[in-house]
């Protein structure tokens, strides 16, 4: 498939739903006018706020990486839909360009399969990509599961009852299944957030670097409010024993994408590839209403907007807002985001935490007018180590299914 040089080639994953279709549904309308907003540098975290680089393209391509092709399907749909109501919208304001036109022209909206709890598929999908398109500019890890089975009514209501706003932020009165493994034999929550994410970017490493425009190629990573070490248990780093499975995963996210930014930068002798933190706020999305059921649902949005109400900033309740901070990312200048911490780390203490970093939040007012914030990325000596080994344990992983699937080991 032929493109552009400069066009963007944007894989989401977990696009048929939640935060992936949001996404995808932003990306659609801030791509499709001629000065897209998200793209600009202009909140007080940035280091410059003058844009050299052009984030308005004439053309994109966006792969919906979905376990269903089905539901991949009807996700295209109603995102050929939504392009083709603001292509309406924008040809009636006064002034009109001709960019919208030109730009759904150009539009490419595809879906490919891969199923995260199963590295043939990811294998698969990695394969696909590297021979239908010429680069990829951006993969966004944005697929996730939890494995919550259970309510604790009585530490629910003693958590509201403490502070409401952080018991509908980083609640910690769901229980988690202990020891679901995957068809592959790892544990499943840990594969399906962390794993399945680690081989997809590995396999599309070389494909990522070949995106040498001034905007830089990026890997987005979806972390989360509920990112905590305080249940990480380093030599049950595959979460099999954990009750605290996605809160874990998501601190390794955190680890991973720090590390393998650090890497990248200090490696590259062209322009390198980022690794950016984002946490999208708190959306109702599938996970948790798949245990609420219908009213609990409802109770649930209904006491997220009273959250809101009540000063929290992150409680953004449309995906399609909450998306904010991962645009944001795939589009302002790479220049413009803070620097990269060399803050030395405490060896005479191994757990003092310093700044090492930035994650990336979707914030909105009482009213859901949505922007961007940061939130600091710490790491301690401890981490440091918990990440170097961690690494190690994906990388011998990758290896041994790559020579299990009579693959060459890619640099």
């Amino acid at each position: 498939m032929s493109s552009h040089p400069s066009w963007p080639v944007i894989v989401v994953t977990g696009a048929n739903g939640g935060i992936g279709l949001g996404i995808c549904e932003r990306l659609l309308v801030q791509l499709i006018s001629t000065s897209p907003t998200d793209a600009q540098p202009n909140y007080s975290f940035h280091a410059q706020q003058k844009i050299d680089d052009d984030a308005s393209f004439d053309g994109l391509t966006l792969i919906l990486a979905c376990r269903s092709r089905q539901r991949g399907e009807a996700a295209r749909d109603k995102l050929y839909q939504l392009a083709d109501k603001q292509v309406r919208y924008l040809k009636i304001l006064p002034g009109y360009d001709g960019h919208a036109e030109t730009f759904r022209k150009h539009l490419t909206i595809a879906v490919h399969t891969i199923d995260l709890s199963h590295i043939q598929t990811v294998f698969q999908f990695a394969d696909e990509v590297t021979k239908t398109y010429p680069y990829v500019s951006h993969l966004i890890c944005n697929a996730g599961v939890a494995s919550f089975i259970t309510l604790n009514w009585f530490l629910a209501i003693k958590q509201l009852a403490a502070d409401w706003v952080e018991a509908v932020t980083a609640p910690i009165f769901y229980g988690q299944e202990v020891g679901q493994l995957t068809q592959d034999g790892l544990g499943w929550v840990w594969q399906c957030n962390v794993f399945g994410h680690y081989v997809l970017f590995r396999a599309l490493k070389s494909h990522l670097a070949k995106y040498q425009t001034s905007t830089g190629a990026r890997v987005i990573w979806m972390s989360s409010h509920e990112s905590s070490p305080i249940f990480y248990d380093p030599a049950d780093w595959q979460f099999v024993t954990s009750a605290h499975s996605y809160e874990s995963s998501k601190f390794q996210v955190d680890l991973i994408a720090h590390q393998l930014d650090q890497a990248s930068l200090q490696g590259s002798d062209g322009l390198s590839t980022r690794h950016l933190i984002v946490l999208p706020g708190v959306v109702g999305t599938n996970i948790a209403s798949a245990l609420l059921g219908t009213f609990t649902s409802i109770c649930m949005i209904l006491a997220f907007y009273l959250a809101r109400f009540l000063g929290s900033p992150y409680h953004l309740i449309s995906a399609f807002k909450a998306s904010i901070s991962a645009v944001h990312l795939c589009l302002v200048p790479l220049a413009s985001l803070p620097a990269v911490s060399s803050a030395e780390l405490d060896d005479s203490d191994p757990t003092a935490t310093v700044e090492v970093g930035t994650r990336y939040v979707s914030e909105c007012d009482r009213w859901g007018k949505e922007r961007v914030g940061t939130m600091k990325l710490t790491r301690s000596k401890e981490h440091e180590k918990q990440c170097e080994d961690l690494l190690g344990h994906c990388e011998r992983l990758f290896k041994a299914f790559c020579e299990a699937e009579g693959r060459s080991v890619p640099s």
